[in-house]
């Protein structure tokens, strides 16, 4: 279990860029296409980018064509909070960090073997921890 990270509006806009706080305190979404890690074939860990819990390994992601890095399993289920999401007239489950609560993004059931999911996560909600 992680210990919960809570911190003000403030604190928040102190520590992160404009647009990491948009995406991941009010639920933004990053342009498709435009994030640092859609293409990214860099081996290592994907965390949090707002307090670093890891999330997804690198050898969990593949190319969804969707223009957003995109993950088959997270590191642990347990890092992971899953938000009935009703924006927009879809239904959609919303994917947070349950560490800090950051909007990472939405998981869909058309993913690839062996999960069938497809995280659909915005760059700016993660930090890469490369591998040599």
């Amino acid at each position: 279990m992680t210990n919960k990270i809570s911190k003000t509006d403030d604190e928040w806009k102190k520590e992160l860029t404009p647009e990491q706080y948009d995406v991941c305190r009010n639920k933004d979404t990053e342009r498709p296409f435009t994030g640092i890690y859609w293409d990214c074939k860099d081996k290592g860990i994907y965390k949090c980018s707002c307090c670093g819990l890891e999330l997804f390994e690198s050898e969990t992601k593949f190319d969804s064509g969707t223009g957003w890095p995109s993950f088959f399993k997270p590191v642990n289920s347990d890092n992971i909070e899953y938000v009935k999401d009703t924006a927009y007239g879809m239904l959609r489950t919303e994917v947070n960090c349950k560490q800090c609560g950051a909007h990472l993004g939405h998981v869909f059931d058309d993913g690839p073997q062996p999960s069938n999911r497809r995280y659909c996560i915005n760059s700016v909600s993660l930090s890469l921890d490369k591998l040599d």
